[in-house]
């Protein structure tokens, strides 16, 4: 059976950087970090105070009262992402037929879904648990980890395969890839793809502070984040929504859509090591990106950009430096690796799609976007800083084709390739 190339024909982001994709990537090519102190709720007593949040967002600007009530603040992200993609790629506006409903499916992750609604729900019956149980019956619908993706198919009827996936933080990378094989199986002709998380509240601050996994630098929030530096301490919570639109290449060409890139492969692997720690040598990022490359057809030398999972974790950045030069050899010395999460923090379940956002904008632009917060001073000997970590200044270059890998709680390890299209 001949595969079918697929292609991306729409892109949609609420992110800490912006409410679009356009001041989105604009702030990432700029360095902008976008943390600063947690205005969701009172995060005094926390020893993390601060996180990446996504600002000026009112739901009432895109849902009316009563839909915004039904929908956990991670859904609203993914609808409104969602909307923007759809838009972007003409999908509700050509000409009639342009587009079969039916063949149009949804695919968007979340590593923990609907935590707020979880927590809001939770915290009532604790208080109440003596007058007996008595539930908000939209309790359910909000809080599982699938439901953005049911939302979006009702929005516009996309009858095609509709489902989330959960990996951690490997989630929506792993979204993406089986949006693009779906395609390439022909099961369908278009897929909206992506990931969404809104986890900033105290369930998520407080639980991963219990675990040791945040960065606990309140007194700079906007240099907490900074990937293979020495004084590293742990990773900066993100929310917000990426969403992809995925496309047959044929059927993209005959309704005349936009293409930014082309989807060349993906890779999946697992660990098999630690509940949240990565192999120490890279075992399972190593599998992963070679899978995909294998799956591209590709040689580690087609590859210039690589958007790590860089998360500002002491073995995490360590680990995967070592399955790049494990992987590239002395091809590695030629590329640019970034950590947009120095900027973005991690986004957890949606931090894939918007790392395969920032791949994406790189191969169509030739630019590659910075990782901040190094001091040249602040090294660490575990560390070859003779790689091009793109340090401080987003850097021109042809950007053949993009590497993005994303990591999980559980050993999950999602990799996601795209390149420059060409007939």
């Amino acid at each position: 059976m001949e595969l079918k190339r697929v292609v991306v024909t729409g892109l949609g982001a609420i992110s800490p950087l912006g409410n679009d994709v356009a001041s989105t990537w604009e702030n990432a090519k700029a360095g902008v970090s976008a943390a600063g102190p947690i205005t969701h709720f009172d995060a005094s007593l926390f020893r993390t105070k601060f996180a990446c949040e996504v600002k000026n967002f009112n739901p009432e600007e895109h849902f009316d009262r009563k839909k915004a009530r039904q929908l956990d603040l991670y859904a609203q992200y993914a609808m409104v992402a969602a909307a923007q993609a759809v838009n972007d790629a003409n999908l509700e506006n050509g000409p009639e037929g342009a587009v079969d409903k039916n063949r149009v499916g949804v695919i968007v992750a979340a590593g923990i879904g609907g935590l707020h609604t979880f927590e809001e729900e939770a915290g009532y019956y604790a208080l109440n648990a003596d007058k007996g149980p008595k539930y908000n019956p939209f309790f359910i619908p909000k809080m599982i980890a699938d439901i953005a993706s049911g939302h979006i198919s009702m929005e516009y009827g996309y009858h095609g395969p509709n489902y989330g996936v959960v990996s951690a933080c490997a989630s929506s990378n792993n979204a993406i890839i089986d949006a693009f094989n779906l395609i390439r199986l022909g099961k369908a002709d278009i897929m909206i793809t992506g990931g969404a998380e809104a986890a900033i509240f105290p369930a998520g601050v407080g639980g991963f502070n219990a675990m040791h996994a945040l960065s606990t630098r309140n007194e700079s929030p906007q240099t907490a984040s900074r990937p293979f530096s020495k004084s590293r301490d742990g990773f900066v919570m993100g929310e917000g929504s990426a969403v992809l639109v995925l496309e047959e290449l044929e059927h993209a060409l005959a309704r005349g859509a936009k293409i930014y890139c082309e989807v060349a492969g993906g890779g999946l692997s697992a660990d098999a090591h630690h509940l949240t720690a990565t192999h120490p040598e890279g075992l399972g990022a190593i599998l992963a990106m070679r899978s995909a490359l294998d799956d591209a057809g590709m040689q580690p030398a087609d590859i210039d950009y690589i958007n790590v999972h860089g998360t500002s974790t002491p073995v995490g950045d360590i680990s995967e430096v070592k399955a790049i030069k494990e992987v590239f050899g002395q091809d590695a010395y030629k590329l640019n690796i970034s950590s947009t999460k120095s900027m973005t923090g991690h986004l957890l379940g949606a931090t894939g799609a918007l790392e395969a956002l920032f791949s994406i904008k790189a191969v169509q632009e030739d630019i590659v976007p910075p990782t901040i917060n190094h001091d040249p001073e602040d090294v660490d000997e575990e560390i070859d800083y003779n790689l091009n970590f793109t340090f401080d200044k987003a850097q021109k270059r042809t950007v053949r084709a993009a590497l993005s890998n994303s990591f999980g709680f559980g050993g999950h390890n999602a990799t996601v390739i795209v390149k420059k299209f060409s007939k």
